[in-house]
């Protein structure tokens, strides 16, 4: 009867030993996954303040262009 309980025991030990291993893997997995997902949130980061500088550069040189051109239109206006 000992040996029984024993040899169950032992199923249930061996079954929660395979269980932690498994879950340890996904753990590892899932930090890896997590490195790279970080990854790409810095890289979208910096690509995100990229387009904003950029933009901010051509709504500035679109002002330039809009600037001359109001200045030549008054120019040509007084001829």
């Amino acid at each position: 009867m000992s040996f029984e309980v024993f040899e169950k025991l032992e199923a249930k030990v061996q079954q929660a030993i395979d269980t932690i291993t498994l879950l340890q893997m996904e753990i590892e997995e899932l930090k890896e996954q997590n490195n790279t997902l970080t990854q790409q949130v810095q890289q979208a980061a910096g690509n995100s303040e990229s387009l904003v500088r950029e933009n901010q550069h051509l709504k500035e040189e679109q002002h330039a262009w809009q600037e001359r051109l109001r200045v030549l239109l008054g120019k040509m206006e007084e001829v």
